[in-house]
């Protein structure tokens, strides 16, 4: 299905490849939505795709990873698709991203930072259960030339 979807919104979208360059582009985009830097920790990406008309991006892995954020106390899976549309503060019917919770994956389906608090992140699956962060531990520190997770 996220295949159908992002064939449907390549038209007209921004399309980057190569690992470095997609890196990039995803702190970028987190950087200009006013997210959290580091809320993608994602390796060995072969494309990532931004269509500015419809909000809708896409980026794709070689494969999935988990990922623990330490300062939350979460695993996270990134699908080798992820997929969702954007907006100031939100990003909303994503697709390809899980946590784990107790002994079993729930998907995500919306993560946003209130206006109103810029402090904390909420995460909404889409059964509509949430959970709120601190915005601070999905950040991502610089440390030299090397980009650290936090």
């Amino acid at each position: 299905m996220a295949q159908q979807t992002i064939e449907a919104h390549r038209p007209g979208a921004e399309i980057y490849t190569g690992d470095d360059l997609c890196r990039q582009k995803a702190i970028d985009l987190l950087e200009e939505l006013n997210l959290p830097r580091g809320l993608l920790p994602i390796e060995n990406v072969e494309e990532i795709g931004i269509n500015r008309q419809t909000g809708f991006v896409w980026l794709r892995q070689k494969k999935a990873l988990n990922y623990t954020f330490r300062k939350a106390g979460r695993l996270v899976s990134y699908g080798a698709e992820v997929t969702g549309f954007v907006e100031d503060r939100r990003m909303r019917r994503v697709t390809g991203v899980k946590s784990r919770e107790m002994l079993i994956w729930i998907p995500l389906g919306e993560f946003f930072v209130n206006p109103k608090d810029t402090t904390k992140i909420t995460f909404r699956t889409p059964a509509g259960l949430s959970k709120t962060y601190p915005a601070s531990a999905f950040e991502l520190e610089e440390q030299g030339n090397q980009r650290l997770l936090t």
